[in-house]
C-alpha cells in the first residue's frame, strides 16, 4: 500500500543490469550524512551477483528500483558476534562468502523513503527468510544501524538504547523495523560501520531458521 493505496510491487533478483537503478535508490534512502563512498558501487554488485545471486534482491515498482537487499553466507564461528560490517561483509564486495557457512549476513537492505509505508520493506526480509530456509542454513544475521542513538547518547548507552527500544519505550526507525521483522537483538557493535547518526554502533540482529534443530 502507497497512499492508502495498493502498489503492484515485483521482488526478484537484481542483475548487473540493474545497477544504476540500485545505485540510485540507496542515495536516495542513505542521504547525508551517511557517508557517500558507502554507496554501491558497479563493482560491488557484479560481486554480489556472481558470488551469491540467491542473496542479491531487489524491489521493483512501476520499472522502478525502490528497495534492496543483499546478503552473503559464511561460518559464523570464524567472526562471532563481535565483528564489524568491513570484516564480514569483505568491505561489501563479498568476497569472502563461503557457499559452506551456517549464517545468511545481511550486507545491507534499504528502501526509498516515499516507499518505507508501503511493506516494501518486510517483504525483502520475508523474501531472504525464505532463502534461508531453502538452503538450510541456521540463521539470517547482521548490523541494524542505531539511527536514534546520537539524540538520545546523553541519555543512554548504546545498550541501554537498544534495551529502550525492545521495551517499546523509544522508537528508532531501523531497530523498530528489524524488531517488527521478527529479527532479535544478541549484541551491541562499538565501532562497526562509519555512521554518525548511529555513532558508529549497531545491534547486531538475528533470526532463527525454525526448521533447523540447532
Amino acid at each position: 500500500m502507497q497512499d492508502g493505496k495498493p502498489v503492484k510491487a515485483l521482488i526478484r533478483n537484481y542483475t548487473e543490469a540493474d545497477a544504476e537503478g540500485l545505485i540510485d535508490a540507496q542515495r536516495a534512502s542513505f542521504p547525508p550524512p551517511f557517508p557517500e563512498e558507502l554507496l554501491w558501487n558497479e563493482e560491488q554488485l557484479r560481486e554480489h551477483v556472481a558470488r551469491f545471486p540467491e542473496g542479491a534482491l531487489c524491489a521493483e515498482v512501476g520499472g522502478r528500483i525502490v528497495g534492496s537487499m543483499t546478503g552473503l553466507i559464511v561460518r559464523l564461528d570464524d567472526y562471532g558476534h563481535v565483528h564489524n560490517w568491513e570484516q564480514i561483509t569483505g568491505g561489501g564486495y563479498i568476497r569472502n562468502h563461503n557457499p559452506n557457512g551456517d549464517t545468511l549476513y545481511v550486507v545491507d537492505i534499504c528502501v526509498i523513503p516515499a516507499f518505507r509505508k508501503a511493506g516494501v520493506g518486510k517483504w525483502l526480509m520475508q523474501s531472504m527468510y525464505e532463502t534461508v530456509v531453502h538452503l538450510k542454513l541456521e540463521r539470517l544475521l547482521g548490523g541494524g544501524r542505531m539511527p536514534g542513538f546520537a539524540g538520545k547518547a546523553k541519555e543512554a548507552t548504546a545498550l541501554q538504547y537498544l534495551d529502550k527500544v525492545i521495551a517499546g519505550e523509544w522508537k528508532d526507525p531501523v531497530i523498530s523495523f528489524l524488531l517488527r521483522c521478527g529479527r532479535m537483538p544478541v549484541g551491541v557493535a562499538a565501532d562497526y560501520l562509519e555512521d554518525e547518526e548511529s555513532l558508529n554502533y549497531a545491534a547486531i540482529m538475528e533470526w532463527r531458521n525454525p526448521f533447523t534443530n540447532s
